[in-house]
């Protein structure tokens, strides 16, 4: 349940002699401008009431972090505050964007971090925050913004890997070879709108800590949100140029499908025509008329095939002149 918990001072990481998850004592040892971070990953309810109890949470909020299926949002409650992101990584094997969920309740000595999915493991982020004293001795506030900007960075590498991905589109919709792409660029659009679903409610909030506009984050770290909220517009940026990229393909496809028609329906017809020539001259000769020209003349036979052989060059000649052959 319980990942990690520490008990932070001035910037510094303060050893505890208690359990990680013995939380009411870790608490006890808690002195004013000290605060808690607990990590949890995929609580049960029974565990996660727990935590609340523990730290005064909301219920609603307790229920919306155990559910995990929500948007990505901001809300105060009382004293602290309530923000949800979704977190976001690539399955090359599946060309598949998959999504999790961080759920962070932050007071004004705690911050308790609940994450549902495989990615943007927050680990990384704690030991990253933890060399970083400056930034970490303004508190909580520290702590969100560290999440936020793994999770946004982690929003950037998928970009990337689905900006490849649509670069392999548009290179097969524009090859010479006959491909079906239909379906591989309707897979990405529906993976991008999964991107634009967790970028974009996420831009208020950031905009809100960059501002200092919501109560209980820390003044002083608007510039380290205002980094967080440049690379989100660039992820946001990216994945609108990449929808819009990934239509003109497919209109591209759609266009280069008729073309194939066309030039399939012309090779057809030059087809019928090298057929129904001979056999309408075939036609006229075997017609059992007694009054017929060449009917009893000895080299009949041998122009009737010559008529049709030379009937035949000609208009293959003619076809592969315009083109339809």
């Amino acid at each position: 349940m319980i990942v990690d918990s520490a008990l932070y001072r001035d910037g510094v990481r303060v050893p505890v002699d208690c359990e990680v998850a013995d939380l009411a004592a870790m608490r006890r040892r808690v002195d004013p401008g000290d605060f808690v971070w607990v990590g949890l990953h995929e609580p049960t309810a029974e565990e996660l009431d727990e935590v609340a109890e523990a730290f005064g949470l909301h219920p609603l909020a307790v229920e919306d972090a155990l559910k995990a299926h929500q948007r990505p949002k901001l809300e105060p409650y009382g004293d602290g505050l309530f923000l949800i992101l979704k977190t976001l990584w690539y399955v090359d094997a599946d060309d598949a964007v998959e999504t999790g969920e961080i759920s962070l309740f932050v007071g004004t000595d705690f911050v308790v971090s609940v994450r549902h999915g495989e990615g943007a493991d927050l680990h990384a982020a704690r030991l990253g925050l933890e060399t970083r004293q400056k930034v970490l001795a303004h508190g909580p506030s520290a702590v969100v913004y560290a999440v936020c900007d793994q999770v946004v960075d982690h929003y950037g590498e998928v970009a990337d890997y689905l900006t490849e991905d649509v670069d392999e589109v548009e290179e097969s919709v524009f090859s010479t070879e006959r491909t079906q792409d239909a379906a591989r660029i309707y897979v990405l659009k529906r993976e991008l709108a999964e991107v634009r679903r967790a970028v974009m409610p996420l831009r208020e909030p950031v905009r809100r800590f960059t501002d200092g506009a919501v109560p209980g984050i820390h003044a002083e770290a608007g510039p380290y949100f205002r980094d967080v909220g440049d690379h989100l517009s660039r992820v946001s940026d990216t994945i609108d140029a990449l929808d819009s990229l990934l239509s003109t393909a497919f209109d591209a496809h759609i266009a280069q499908i008729s073309l194939r028609q066309n030039d399939d329906m012309r090779k057809i017809s030059a087809g019928a025509a090298l057929v129904v020539v001979p056999t309408l001259i075939a036609g006229v000769y075997g017609m059992n008329f007694d009054h017929m020209p060449e009917l009893h003349w000895a080299y009949g036979y041998a122009w009737a095939l010559a008529l049709m052989v030379g009937s035949s060059a000609v208009l293959y000649a003619l076809f592969k002149r315009s083109g339809w052959l």
